[in-house]
């Protein structure tokens, strides 16, 4: 198989630095930077990789000069959940589905409006002990 982007190919692990590893691929050296190795953050690689580990990668880029850019999250599976997620289409969103909107709607204006007595109330009472001198 040739080396394009694209392509998942499996490889060996001959050396792991700190940004990265280099995977041998059909007698060419990539590179899978530390980004690649795994979806989640990887702090060190070597927690994930060791020399001569077999794995699959893919071809993110090949330039002009062969240097081989490779992935290996890029080539595992999508993860999927395992079990489906169940929605509830009956319509009962809450306890209070009877209630209407003129019912919420006052609710709302009655709360909001006792908040912003209390706000009133404590910015008064903060101004209270200071007095301005001109």
């Amino acid at each position: 198989m040739t080396l394009k982007a694209g392509n998942i190919i499996e490889g060996t692990v001959i050396n792991i630095t700190n940004f990265g590893a280099f995977i041998d691929v059909e007698g060419k050296t990539g590179l899978v930077h530390i980004s690649e190795v795994a979806d989640t953050f990887v702090k060190d690689i070597r927690e994930h990789l060791k020399e001569q580990d077999k794995v699959k990668v893919k071809v993110i880029s090949v330039d002009e000069n062969g240097k081989i850019s490779l992935s290996i999250k890029q080539a595992m599976p999508p993860k999927r959940s395992a079990k489906p997620i169940e929605i509830d289409w009956s319509g009962d969103r809450n306890k209070n589905s009877s209630a209407n909107f003129e019912d919420i709607m006052s609710k709302f204006l009655k709360d909001s409006e006792e908040r912003q007595q209390d706000v009133k109330r404590h910015q008064e009472s903060k101004g209270r002990g200071y007095s301005r001198r001109s």
